[in-house]
């Protein structure tokens, strides 16, 4: 791989790399991705072994230890981006100002000014934007200004469902760059979603764009998980797919793309993975197929997904310190049961050759957490043209990393990477308050 050809970039709060894939598959090579949680340090690492992982808490990292760490070095760096976590901020909880976790937006503006790329992109929930906390924002946008960078005034919120993603996500993207340089443009939707089609999301483009790809056509050649025993005990199986539909087509590999610069990767395809099977009672199946389609179960309060419509936004639950709880996931809407990690991960546009954790919470809180990659590939093909660079489609393969990386334990993964086992504080659960509807 050459890298010296294609812009480079570096994912801070990288997760398993949803960003990552994006800005890869817009044209750049992310030679960097720091990341605090060993166990997506792992998932990050499988899927993108030819470059470098950084298990770090951004608190205590310098932009020096990016470069030295990394294929980097002393090169000029042509994008930063990334996403803090963003439950502070977000219109679903507390919305702290003093949440710990909102300062790590003061830590991406210090790595941006310590490594002094071109660019920067730094996503969040649209919560950034709204009451108290939009002064933290213009904090923020300020100490960019004051130190060289300019950004777009008029920041937007993109909905992941107008670039392709069959799910209705919306949240908020600063663009910046050095003073010398010209502003990337926010990218124009390419897809239309319609009240028919997206249940409670009304039309919010014009009519001339394709429609967004529906739940069924992101799903609906997946093998069915109920029919294999073994995905109880494991999240793998051998499989018959069904006929794909574009959508699934350009995700199964089948069909190449004319604007997917990313690495190929080898996949089976014989082989459906991140399917590990959820027990439920036989009183929530019961529950969930009398739901209606695009309805929430009153017991689980989960969705049940409309198959001509688009997903609800996935998340990815509360962390180990609160608890570990899984957030509510959507009902199949044609089989009485949650949908898998791997169908999940196609509602949030991630080829099928792109693993997570072995197990349903990392592998939901991975896909959850995540920037969606076409939604990353959209915002970075932008900051390409800004460049004014030709991107380069890659030719030779990339072989995927150890499958034991996505089997490891906290403890595992924290001593694979020399960190405390407790640097994701430890799960306080409270067995009283457990969820006994499923």
């Amino acid at each position: 791989m050459e890298s010296r050809k294609r812009p480079i970039g570096v994912d801070l709060f990288a997760g398993a790399g949803g960003m990552t894939l994006g800005f890869e598959q817009a044209g750049f090579d992310v030679l960097a991705a720091v990341e605090i949680d060993p166990i997506h340090c792992a998932t990050h690492e499988y899927n993108f072994p030819l470059w470098t992982t950084l298990c770090r808490d951004i608190n205590k990292t310098s932009g020096r230890e990016i470069r030295e760490r990394s294929q980097i070095g002393d090169r000029e760096i042509d994008v930063v981006f990334g996403g803090s976590p963003c439950q502070g901020f977000s219109l679903i909880g507390k919305r702290e100002l003093g949440d710990p976790r909102n300062t790590l937006l003061k830590q991406f503006v210090r790595i941006v000014l310590e490594l002094k790329p071109k660019y920067f992109v730094l996503e969040n929930v649209r919560g950034l934007t709204i009451g108290k906390h939009q002064e933290f924002l213009g904090e923020i946008i300020q100490e960019f200004q004051a130190n060289g960078y300019k950004l777009t005034e008029d920041y937007q919120i993109l909905n992941a469902a107008h670039y392709g993603v069959p799910q209705a996500r919306s949240r908020i993207f600063l663009l910046g760059c050095r003073q010398d340089l010209p502003l990337p443009k926010y990218p124009e939707p390419i897809t239309a979603t319609n009240s028919k089609r997206a249940g409670k999301t009304k039309q919010t483009t014009t009519s001339t764009l394709p429609l967004v790809p529906t739940v069924w056509q992101a799903i609906g050649d997946l093998p069915e998980v109920q029919n294999h025993q073994e995905l109880f005990t494991k999240d793998w199986v051998i499989a018959k797919y069904g006929i794909p539909s574009e959508y699934a087509a350009k995700l199964r590999n089948l069909t190449e793309e004319e604007n997917n610069y990313s690495y190929p990767r080898e996949l089976d395809y014989t082989i459906i993975t991140a399917s590990l099977r959820t027990k439920h009672s036989e009183a929530a199946m019961q529950r969930f197929e009398q739901t209606s389609h695009g309805k929430i179960e009153p017991v689980s309060r989960f969705y049940k997904l409309h198959p001509e419509g688009i997903c609800n936004t996935l998340r990815a639950g509360t962390a180990s310190n609160q608890g570990a709880f899984t957030s509510p996931r959507p009902i199949h809407p044609f089989t009485p049961r949650c949908i898998t990690v791997r169908e999940a991960a196609r509602l949030h546009s991630y080829p099928d050759w792109f693993r997570f954790h072995s197990t349903k919470w990392h592998g939901f809180r991975q896909v959850g957490n995540s920037v969606p990659p076409l939604l990353a590939k959209a915002i970075a093909s932008e900051v390409i043209k800004a460049l004014g660079v030709q991107p380069i489609k890659p030719i030779e393969i990339i072989p995927l990393g150890d499958e034991k990386l996505l089997e490891l334990t906290m403890t595992q993964a924290a001593g694979k990477y020399l960190v405390d086992p407790q640097i994701i504080e430890p799960r306080k659960r409270d067995y009283k308050k457990l969820q006994t509807a499923v």
